[in-house]
């Protein structure tokens, strides 16, 4: 969870007790974390005591899909400030429903994990000016290099970030415009002028290039729209004035106002991966080595940025550059359900699970997520009669249920949930066969599993 935090100095890392190489020597909250066995990978580097460096700890994390022959792009999940967010960054990269975006573009999902002491200054990392910029693309050559996808050091980014994760991205794209193919902002944004009362925090430069990437201001009602004067207050007055700035000058960038939320993410998934994979469709190249693609406009859609209705850019009768900036038609139509009560709606059932096996009475299965909506749960069938359902009752403070529940910032639970059950239930001695279906969180299911039946004792 993203808690106030101190200023430091730059002597902070002066500070820090040595850490060990090895992973197993992190201290706690940065101890306990999924294992990175193919096909996730894992690097780690020590705290910096050197000027300009990243002065904390950081693990990268990528998941790799199988089969893939060359990455055209890598989607980074970026946690939020303080020790409880920068821990859920442990396991971004183990997210179903991300993991199918990345998929469904031969992208690779990465989410780092910064080692930030709970009282730490987050702008020492969440500002890519001070490090965190040069491990993460350190990161991602030792990570290609690992994974024996050395194209990861050169492919574009789609990034998400969170509070100070949204501050990250949005450097990121002011800072390297050319690799960024979209970026999707939560409750966080870089700040373009200089404020007296937030000294230690830096002005960006505005570069023309960042004006063709596109870019979502993603934030909670209760975050200075129609809530003011809280913890979260100041969010909409930063995001006013950097989409002000942006789109006053013809950025691609939009608002989307969770109805629902303060600073937590709430449902906003079900947003940002429709509108990232509407980005990487129209910007990732053919061919590997290539540059963007520039975003088609012919097909943009444009929306008040509290408001909730969208209309074609053609039709719209205000000022166009006051508005905010929607992809296209589809992308508009969720927009507009998100913003009224985050209900956007899917017709699109989910895969059906697969490689459904039967090991005494514990079946396990595998599956991927759906991209519009993720995953809810499962159906388990046995001799063809609903037998029970994973989970019995799905679990989400944030949200919509999910199957691997969810984090503040918008990442699986430790431990991760498995996709297990067993059948106490099961005679023994007596053969039965099973299937599974896989529910999205629309209440969607997919086709059942092909069989699954155990051998005879």
């Amino acid at each position: 969870m993203n808690r106030p935090t101190s200023r430091l100095s730059w002597a902070l890392p002066l500070l820090f007790v040595a850490l060990a190489s090895d992973v197993s020597a992190q201290s706690p909250p940065y101890d306990v974390f999924p294992l990175a066995e193919s096909p996730y990978y894992r690097v780690r580097y020590e705290a910096s005591t050197k000027a300009g460096e990243l002065p904390f700890a950081v693990n990268y994390t990528i998941w790799v899909p199988p089969g893939v022959k060359t990455l055209r792009g890598v989607v980074v999940h970026q946690h939020g400030c303080g020790e409880g967010s920068c821990k859920s960054g442990l396991t971004g990269a183990f997210d179903l429903h991300w993991q199918a975006l990345a998929k469904k573009h031969d992208c690779a999902l990465l989410s780092p994990a910064y080692e930030q002491p709970e009282k730490a200054d987050c702008q020492l990392w969440c500002d890519p000016r001070n490090g965190s910029d040069a491990a993460f693309q350190k990161g991602l050559a030792d990570l290609g290099s690992k994974c024996g996808h050395p194209e990861l050091s050169s492919v574009p980014w789609a990034l998400w970030g969170h509070s100070g994760g949204g501050h990250w991205a949005g450097g990121m794209v002011l800072s390297h415009p050319d690799r960024v193919a979209a970026a999707w902002l939560r409750s966080g944004v870089p700040m373009l002028k200089a404020d007296p009362a937030r000294a230690a925090i830096k002005a960006h430069t505005l570069p023309e290039a960042a004006l063709k990437v596109p870019v979502m201001c993603n934030l909670g009602t209760k975050e200075g729209v129609t809530v003011k004067g809280d913890r979260f207050g100041g969010v909409w007055p930063a995001n006013e004035a950097f989409f002000n700035t942006v789109r006053g000058k013809g950025g691609l960038v939009g608002v989307a106002v969770d109805p629902l939320t303060s600073h937590e993410c709430g449902n906003q998934r079900y947003l940002a991966i429709p509108w990232l994979d509407a980005c990487l469709t129209a910007r990732l190249p053919k061919a590997s080595g290539e540059p963007l693609v520039a975003m088609p406009t012919d097909s943009t859609w444009l929306a008040p940025v509290t408001g909730t209705e969208a209309v074609p850019a053609a039709k719209f009768t205000g000022a166009p550059l006051t508005a905010g900036w929607l992809p296209n038609e589809a992308i508009a139509k969720s927009w507009t359900q998100y913003v009224k009560d985050t209900a956007v709606t899917d017709l699109t059932p989910p895969p059906a699970p697969a490689n459904v096996r039967l090991k005494g009475n514990e079946l396990t299965w595998e599956a991927d997520a759906d991209v519009e909506s993720g995953l809810a749960g499962f159906v388990i069938e046995r001799d063809g009669q609903v037998l029970a359902n994973v989970p019995e009752q799905g679990k989400n403070p944030f949200g919509r249920p999910i199957f691997q529940n969810l984090q503040y910032s918008d990442t699986p639970t430790q431990p991760l949930v498995a996709m297990r059950y067993t059948d106490a239930k099961a005679e023994a001695g007596k053969s039965h066969s099973y299937r599974v279906i896989a529910v999205n969180t629309a209440g969607l299911k997919s086709k059942p599993s092909a069989e699954s039946t155990p051998a005879k004792p």
